[in-house]
């Protein structure tokens, strides 16, 4: 038994996912929305906020979900452990430089496979079944994030387990994606955007799925169904810059 299963515990896992989750959301929730909301009101996305009863509704989701990604951590465990996946130990073994392309090609094939399910979600009896939950949060908060039907919860995880079965992948390397993840999460949900309009409309800037994008998928839901970048959007016709008046 090797170092990494012997101080693997799914429990302390989980529950450090749930610690993690309610004290970042938490803080951002409290500073966006209750202590510092009239020095960032420039920032805001909408003018409204989002009522009690909704944000409730984020809240109790949002633990379906963390019951649902802990399970997920330790299917990923078992599969490692049964030799199904490519996950590798030593550092050492692909180096610094594959190290850094892992985490780039993780975050491609998260970005791809979030657009065209996210997209296919969107469908009739998909939408209403299990994407409507996210979608009662038309001016979302932190809480948000994560506020997930639990069969949509389920269709989240599978771009890691993709990840494992295609590419060499390092446990640090999965971690750092979704320590990204959670951040670019926690940013498109805010509410808020703190990106300059000028560094959005820029050479880089422009390829990144700011806030403000995510925002108005949520006010009008049939454009901007990507998570870090906006390339799947603009090649297919569905990136909305500005809401139309």
């Amino acid at each position: 038994m090797t170092q990494f299963e012997q101080s693997y515990n799914w429990w302390l896992i989980s529950l450090a996912i749930f610690l993690c989750y309610f004290a970042v959301m938490g803080i951002a929730y409290m500073g966006l929305y209750r202590f510092r909301e009239h020095n960032l009101a420039r920032f805001k996305l909408q003018k409204a906020n989002a009522s009690v009863r909704i944000v409730r509704k984020e809240v109790l989701f949002s633990i379906s979900t963390l019951c649902i990604y802990g399970l997920s951590s330790w299917m990923v465990f078992a599969l490692y452990r049964s030799g199904f996946t490519k996950i590798y130990l030593d550092f050492q073994e692909y180096g610094t430089a594959y190290f850094i392309l892992s985490l780039i090609l993780m975050m491609a094939i998260h970005d791809a496979y979030f657009y065209w399910t996210h997209r296919l979600m969107h469908h009739g009896k998909l939408f209403r079944t299990v994407h409507r939950v996210h979608h009662w949060s038309h001016n979302p908060t932190p809480w948000a994030s994560f506020s997930f039907h639990p069969l949509e919860a389920v269709i989240s995880q599978g771009h890691i387990f993709i990840i494992i079965f295609l590419i060499p992948s390092h446990p640090l390397a999965i971690f750092g994606l979704l320590v990204i993840m959670f951040a670019v999460n926690l940013l498109g949900h805010s509410g808020f955007e703190f990106f300059p309009k000028k560094f959005l409309l820029g050479k880089v800037g422009r390829w990144i799925n700011a806030s403000t994008f995510h925002n108005l998928h949520h006010q009008r839901s049939q454009h901007n169904f990507g998570l870090y970048f906006t390339f799947w959007d603009r090649i297919m016709g569905t990136f909305e810059p500005k809401k139309k008046t």
